[in-house]
């Protein structure tokens, strides 16, 4: 049946949607997972590098992380999350990763964890598995979910686009239902291969979409990162909080042959990297104290300082210092990655940009994921409780993803059981546009707004910049917008409409925001 009820939807599939999908599965519940994707492991959670937080029985460090996540966040973060973590991680980590999923971290000889540092933390506590820490998280957490023995109720719906939230007040097919308290019921989603929408109403709906990295020019970021979580939660009412904190990656491979660009972990400056200019001068020292391992926002604005006072298209990332047979074994993925690129890591510095990276705001939660709306959930880099302030500490969203995504399901399964099922007859079917769409104007939009978010509403913004994005927008939602009515549905014409709306949020939001902390830098 094309139409039909589950008991959970949850959009997205990386670390926060699959720890929620594990605890609901076990407790027997119908779970739908949806995917734009083809294939479930491509995410955000796959390309992360670096590591996870991991701190067992040790509350002084539990302190001090508390400490490190403030600090790096200019002291704009919810102490009340950032204790959560603190206290709650560890033990998720060992529930789901360790036990259940048996990830592959890295271990020394006698098997015990690895640990490392990355910037900002004041100790070693991050553990990992070489520079593919993401992807080791999320094929373990897929393969103990397909396992459909263990969990026979699990769906995964891959190539479906979520296209829009339903709410009674919005779809219902009765005026009273105009009346009906503010709720979500699931969602319309577009299955790609036979260009139909399905209906599915949901007793409790998760939001596990990811970031916006990939709206910018340059960015770290799965391309399915564009902000569809953002913009269909606004659309149904949910309200959204500091979307102008976007932090950029200091490190990522310059290259010209596409807009995703490689991710040089930060972890490569954690075992020593030193970061130089065109000249072959170290600069960090100019900029801050913790040099190499300052605050990510403060090491962009350094490298793009550089690059504009040597009127240079990249600065370098060198520790040709390192072991060579160490840095192979150490960082795999990106020295095969350079090797590819005709850099050869082990003998000479790698070329380097900042890229859009991670989104710190998002859909507003309290600390359980729940939204303003009845029913709906977010939870990962598309949710924000606060946890990230105006700045995020490194290595802190896999674990936030994980924790707030158990955290949610944690309190779901406190009263779903308990949860009738909404009628399908009363919710509207989609109707389908029947002009068609010129993908190759799509993709021109695309680029249009690619290039405003980078140049107007990037890494260091003016209120000159952002009332030129402004005027931009404008146009581009108006086109867009009559453009959608009539239209043929695709996933980037979805995901342009959903851009557009998003990238409105954090231009207002800069509009809104007069003081440059973190990583929202005002030049004027």
């Amino acid at each position: 049946m094309k139409d039909f009820n589950t008991d959970v939807l949850i959009i997205g599939s990386g670390i926060s949607g699959l720890s929620a999908a594990i605890k609901l599965a076990e407790k027997n519940l119908k779970i739908t997972i949806v995917t734009r994707e083809k294939r479930p492991e491509l995410t955000n959670t796959f390309w992360a590098q670096g590591g996870i937080i991991y701190s067992p029985k040790d509350l002084n460090d539990q302190e001090d992380l508390v400490r490190d996540i403030s600090k790096a966040s200019a002291f704009t973060s919810n102490m009340e999350a950032a204790k959560i973590l603190s206290s709650r991680s560890a033990d998720i980590i060992d529930e789901i990763l360790i036990h259940k999923s048996n990830t592959d971290f890295a271990k020394d000889a006698e098997g015990e964890l690895l640990f490392t540092k990355e910037a900002a933390h004041s100790r070693d506590r991050i553990i990992y598995n070489g520079d593919m820490t993401g992807k080791a998280i999320q094929i373990s957490l897929l393969n103990y979910l397909s396992d459909t023995n263990k969990f026979p109720t699990v769906t995964f719906l891959t190539s479906h686009t979520a296209i829009d939230l339903i709410t009674p007040n919005h779809h219902g097919t009765e005026i009273v239902q105009r009346y009906e308290e503010s709720q979500v019921l699931g969602a319309y989603v577009l299955d790609q291969n036979k260009n139909e929408v399905r209906k599915i109403i949901s007793n409790i709906t998760i939001l596990a979409t990811g970031g916006i990295g990939a709206l910018y020019l340059h960015h770290s970021n799965a391309e399915g990162a564009r902000g569809d979580g953002h913009a269909m939660a606004h659309r149904a009412g949910a309200y959204s909080t500091n979307m102008e904190f976007i932090q950029f990656h200091p490190t990522t491979f310059y290259n010209r042959s596409s807009h995703r660009r490689f991710l040089i972990s930060e972890a490569v400056r954690g075992e020593g990297g030193r970061l130089i200019n065109s000249k072959g001068q170290a600069f960090m020292k100019k900029y801050h104290e913790d040099e190499e391992l300052a605050p990510r926002d403060v090491v962009s604005r350094a490298i793009l300082e550089e690059m504009i006072a040597e009127k240079e298209d990249c600065v370098y990332l060198d520790i040709t210092h390192k072991n060579a047979d160490y840095l192979k074994t150490r960082f795999p993925t990106i020295n095969a990655y350079c090797l590819e690129n005709k850099v050869d890591m082990t003998k000479e510095s790698i070329p380097v940009v900042p890229a859009a990276h991670y989104t710190c705001g998002g859909v507003k939660t309290d600390l359980k994921g729940r939204t303003n709306l009845k029913g709906l959930y977010a939870v990962g880099e598309v949710a924000c409780t606060g946890l990230h302030g105006a700045n995020r500490l490194a290595s802190t969203s896999l674990l936030e993803g994980l924790t707030w995504g158990y955290i949610a399901a944690e309190d779901i399964l406190g009263y779903v059981h308990e949860m009738k099922a909404y009628q399908l007859d009363k919710i509207k079917d989609w109707t389908l546009g029947e002009e068609e769409i010129d993908l190759a104007l799509v993709a021109q939009d695309q680029m249009t707004l690619k290039q405003t978010m980078w140049n107007y509403v990037g890494l260091s913004r003016s209120q000159n910049r952002l009332n030129r994005a402004r005027a931009m927008f404008i146009e581009l939602q108006d086109e867009i917008s009559k453009f959608y009515k009539h239209a043929q549905l695709h996933d980037e014409l979805i995901g342009l409409r959903n851009g557009v709306e998003v990238a409105f949020m954090v231009l207002n939001a800069s509009l809104r925001n007069k003081q440059s902390v973190g990583c929202f830098y005002l030049k004027d």
